[in-house]
């Protein structure tokens, strides 16, 4: 499977790893990420493979949270209209 390159500062790679940004950096050091300046002027590591399978399944599981929310806040509005 062929995975993006996905580019995060040290603070959004720390919101997903669930630590402080000081460790998310000593990861980056530690990992020997590629690391640029991006036109927004914040330093950002390129994740290896196994940070970017990490992001992914965040965002997979997001997703099915946000379609679980969505498909309640259907059959509640299906209950509202339905006849008593």
């Amino acid at each position: 499977m062929l995975l993006p390159q996905i580019w995060m500062t040290d603070e959004e790679l720390a919101a997903m790893l669930g630590c402080c940004a000081t460790e998310a950096r000593e990861r980056v050091l530690f990992e020997r990420l590629d690391r640029k300046i991006s036109r927004d002027g914040n330093k950002r590591s390129k994740l290896n493979g196994t940070l970017a399978a990490i992001s992914d399944a965040r965002v997979r599981t997001m997703d099915a949270m946000t379609d679980h929310g969505v498909d309640g806040l259907r059959r509640a509005h299906e209950r509202l209209r339905a006849p008593d």
